[in-house]
């Protein structure tokens, strides 16, 4: 079977199931025909930019970039956008600190890496929070209006951003 095809299984597993690791995720390509090592499967993962959030029942789940998690059915509330997940952006030096809601950090900083804006080197995620580093020469400002386009309604409040 062709990497194309694994990609689409891949893709197609992850939309349709709760996958928790990559164990999981490798036992389930093997049932369907694929045979592979982990280290291909991580960096198929990687070329996905497949990343892990919180699916409310205390667990994390893979899910693709821009999907809705897998426990969210289609007739139910989607998943909250960035501007209501995102609490707040503060700035120390010229590092910027992004607090989300639990389980939302790699996912926004996810999506703000893959359309990287000139202004921004990259991100680093955990649960909850996201450390931004801008290029050299951005301003604060800059920085804001970047992130305008993955956080809506983004407002300055006393030298502290707030999502609103």
């Amino acid at each position: 079977m062709t990497k194309k095809e694994r990609l689409e299984t891949i893709c197609e597993i992850i939309r349709s199931e709760a996958v928790r690791n990559q164990e999981e995720l490798l036992k389930r390509l093997n049932d369907k025909g694929f045979t592979l090592t982990q280290a291909t499967l991580s960096r198929d993962i990687k070329q996905l930019q497949v990343v892990k959030i919180h699916d409310g029942n205390r667990n994390y789940i893979y899910t693709l970039p821009g999907q809705m998690p897998y426990a969210t059915a289609p007739h139910s509330t989607p998943a909250p956008a960035a501007s209501a997940t995102c609490s707040s952006i503060e700035f120390s030096g010229n590092l910027a600190v992004i607090k989300t809601r639990p389980g939302y950090a790699m996912a926004i900083a996810s999506d703000i890496d893959a359309k990287a804006p000139r202004e921004i080197l990259g991100t680093i995620a955990g649960d909850d929070t996201i450390l931004l580093v801008p290029r050299e020469g951005i301003t604060r400002d800059n920085i804001v209006r970047a992130l305008s386009q993955f956080i809506p309604g983004i407002t300055t409040i006393e030298n502290k951003y707030i999502a609103r």
